[in-house]
């Protein structure tokens, strides 16, 4: 008897996160409809309606058109009834904020947060939610969960983060979700920053409703996101679309991965103000970014961005060159997986036009050309927010998927 009613808990919980996923993706429906989609009867739906209302999960909002008899009472999701917490964390930034369930921003923080030392790193992270908590007023009972978003090899599985070469030689085996958890109390969903900002890229950006796309993240390393039938590819392990340890050059410089020449040490942001800083140092011509230098010592992407979009300066020389040599990777996504789409993101791609002309040249180049000729290549919406909001996203997927007993136990 004790494990019927075990079961018969369970299968109403999970018909309340099933209804309420229907109503969210609705917008508008009626009672009926939801009957007749999840095939439950009208008194189970009455029942299932009645807890979600009482929960502050849904609104009755208008009439629907009637089919003989009295117009229906439409049903409408409430994106304010809770709230996750989103984190893109780089080695020593940290993009945080807290979006409804709709992932309508209600705070946004950039944070100084040195990640060399996991366990240190993540604690004053987790002081920084509880800061961001308090100083905004949120009710703790309705943030449901938070997404993290970060650089590396995120067991699919397990979701310890097994190596992060971007983020520091000490993150390995770092089991971010346990240890968050303990910290804050709160449910925690770790994924891949690549994986999370095609997630968002595909839920709430340009690429909605685009079942095959990849996403392409321009910052501190070079990374993707691939999407195939509306779903995340995750190969074996969940380490798919490290584009950045393509080789391109076997005498370039010493990877963070241990190989040489990787497109990442090359081109990825840190590599780019490497290179500018000592070339500028050289550089005898009269140029922006050489003032900038002289004036403060060294230059940062945000003074190589500023200048980027005159194709004769030095700025300029440089952005067109890593795009071009960036969309050699891309190329190879285009002929693996034959995607539609293809989104830029990340600090980087907001050099615009600067980056994306001379990267679609090349995509067009080095890709097959029946599958190069159908691909759209266009920039985030989000552009360098699109890791945080992935992680928003991941927490509410995780969330409407059954993930979290934050909604179960409505």
């Amino acid at each position: 008897m004790a494990k019927e009613a075990g079961n018969y808990q369970l299968v109403k919980k999970l018909n309340r996160i099933s209804t309420l996923n229907i109503i969210r993706q609705h917008k508008s429906i009626s009672r009926k409809q939801l009957a007749r989609e999840l095939g439950l009867t009208p008194t189970a739906i009455t029942g299932i309606i009645r807890d979600l209302m009482a929960a502050g999960y849904v609104m009755e909002k208008g009439l629907g058109k009637s089919s003989g008899g009295r117009r229906p009472v439409n049903l409408h999701f409430i994106p304010d009834s809770g709230y996750v917490i989103g984190a893109e964390i780089t080695k020593s930034k940290t993009t945080l904020g807290v979006v409804n369930l709709d992932a309508k921003p209600l705070v946004i923080n950039r944070c100084n947060i040195d990640m060399a030392e996991p366990r240190r790193g993540l604690e004053q992270l987790a002081g920084e939610v509880k800061k961001m908590i308090k100083e905004n007023h949120l009710e703790e009972i309705r943030i449901l969960g938070m997404g993290i978003a970060c650089s590396g090899l995120v067991d699919i599985v397990t979701k310890v983060v097994k190596r992060s070469p971007n983020l520091g030689g000490k993150w390995r085996d770092i089991p971010i979700e346990t240890w968050l958890q303990e910290m804050l109390g709160i449910n925690i969903f770790v994924e891949n920053n690549s994986n999370a900002a095609a997630l968002a890229e595909y839920t709430f950006g340009r690429g909605k409703e685009t079942r095959n796309m990849a996403y392409i993240n321009l910052g501190e390393g070079i990374s993707a996101g691939i999407i195939l039938d509306g779903t995340l590819a995750y190969g074996y392990k969940g380490y798919t679309g490290e584009i950045g340890h393509l080789v391109i050059d076997e005498n370039g410089p010493l990877c963070n991965c241990g190989n040489n020449g990787c497109l990442e040490s090359l081109y990825a942001v840190p590599a780019l103000v490497r290179k500018a800083n000592n070339e500028l140092a050289l550089y005898s011509g009269k140029d922006p970014l050489k003032t900038i230098w002289r004036e403060k010592g060294s230059v940062t992407i945000e003074d190589i961005i500023t200048f980027a979009g005159d194709a004769d300066s030095y700025a300029g020389k440089l952005v067109r060159q890593a795009a071009w040599q960036i969309g050699k990777g891309v190329a190879a996504i285009i002929n693996l997986c034959n995607p539609e789409a293809v989104f830029v993101g990340g600090i980087l791609a907001t050099a615009g036009d600067s980056l994306l002309e001379p990267l679609a040249k090349s995509m067009q180049k080095y890709a097959f050309p029946e599958l190069a000729r159908e691909v759209r290549l266009e920039l985030s919406t989000m552009q360098k927010d699109t890791g945080f909001y992935g992680g928003c996203a991941v927490a509410i997927r995780a969330l409407f998927d059954g993930g979290a007993e934050a909604l179960l136990d409505v």
